[in-house]
């Protein structure tokens, strides 16, 4: 109890969602010591919420929408400055799957030897189903409890789904950093994800965990008769920045020898399973506009 656990979440318009998370997140058996809500739209509503919460907070009102990876970077920064020696991460529509969730992922990093461990991100009206599915090996993994191997471990070393309910410790933010604000949304926490990879530092998924979130497996396509699958967000904006930010992730160092599998896997989801070349141009575009490092919001 010695250590310092800040909750860092941030929102934009969702304030009767905000209430259900923060909710859970001030009632964990391990008290939060200090809460930090980054709001991108600055709304009076979102202030006197924050102000009414059972645990010490600092509401963040931004005049400027700085998305996710904004937010978070604004946070994460703000919670090292007083002096935090955790950072619990969540989005303001999902929530900690129960009061018991700060206290074991703490537990997993202090008895692993940990830098960041993050929940199982789960369908909030399907537990035990994943919110986004997650690939183990060549083998996708839709529900919780595909995710057991037969040694029965309840731990994913080198596997983990960023922001959502993720706790890093304060030395993995000075080692990897905060997110990228240039990314806005989609994307960021791939990003944080391979700078973990590559820093060295011990992180994974504690099964034992959960954290709901709304699902997100819709826009995984499966292609290959499931074998594989990509990505189609159901609208435009959300296509401009997944594909934009992904052409400029596939462009960095411990990503560079997944680009054979990008082409693959797009042009055979657009070309061919869809017929829908002038998609795949506009993914092409957009790829190119990530690599470029041209960041300008649409």
């Amino acid at each position: 109890m010695s250590e310092r656990v800040v909750a860092v979440v941030v929102t934009h318009r969702r304030a009767e969602l905000l209430a259900g998370s923060l909710a859970v997140i001030s009632g964990q058996d391990r008290p939060v010591d200090h809460l930090i809500v980054v709001d991108n739209a600055s709304e009076d509503r979102v202030a006197e919420l924050i102000s009414g919460q059972p645990i010490p907070t600092t509401y963040l009102g931004s005049q400027r929408n700085l998305g996710g990876a904004g937010g978070f970077a604004l946070g994460m920064l703000h919670a090292l400055a007083i002096g935090a020696d955790w950072i619990w991460c969540a989005d303001d529509d999902g929530r900690p799957d129960g009061p018991t969730v700060l206290s074991t992922l703490l537990d997993y990093a202090h008895r692993r030897n940990l830098d960041e461990v993050s929940p199982v991100v789960a369908n909030i009206d399907d537990p035990d189903t994943l919110a986004f599915p997650l690939r183990r090996g060549m083998v996708w993994r839709r529900k919780r409890s595909e995710l057991f191997e037969e040694d029965d471990s309840d731990f994913l070393p080198g596997i983990a789904s960023l922001f959502n309910g993720a706790l890093f410790s304060a030395r993995a933010i000075e080692e990897i950093g905060v997110p990228d604000l240039r990314l806005f949304f989609r994307g960021d926490e791939v990003e944080i994800h391979r700078r973990l990879q590559r820093s060295g530092l011990a992180f994974g998924t504690c099964l034992t965990a959960g954290y709901l979130h709304p699902d997100g497996s819709d826009e995984f396509r499966p292609i290959l008769g499931g074998r594989m699958h990509t990505q189609y967000p159901d609208n435009e904006t959300k296509r401009y920045f997944t594909y934009r930010n992904r052409g400029y992730l596939m462009s960095q160092p411990g990503m560079r020898k997944l680009i054979p599998q990008e082409y693959a896997r797009f042009g055979w989801y657009f070309l061919v399973q869809q017929r829908d070349p002038k998609g795949f141009a506009e993914w092409l575009r957009l790829r190119r506009l990530g690599r470029r490092e041209r960041f300008a919001r649409p």
